[in-house]
């Protein structure tokens, strides 16, 4: 099963997280799909913490990608960030 789910990046103290279509039974910063967005929680001043590809996201849950409950609530708030155009 797919799912999409966080992959930790960044340095000791200093975590950085890409947001990654990735099959389950591989390990969480191993083998990916895709990459479709990042979390950046310790972000300061005009660096961006949170970017997200809704497009990608849309077509891995149209083809049964499951979203991890950290993912899903990312998700939901970039969306509320994102103006409605």
């Amino acid at each position: 099963m797919v799912v999409i789910r966080l992959a930790r990046g960044g340095s000791k103290k200093r975590p950085f997280y890409n947001i990654v279509a990735a099959d389950s039974r591989h390990r969480r910063d191993g083998r990916f799909l895709e990459r479709v967005g990042f979390y950046n929680p310790v972000a300061s001043g005009a660096a961006e913490k949170l970017r997200v590809a809704h497009d990608r996201v849309e077509y891995w849950l149209s083809n049964g990608a499951q979203l991890s409950p950290t993912v899903a609530r990312l998700v939901k708030e970039a969306k509320a960030a994102t103006p409605a155009a």
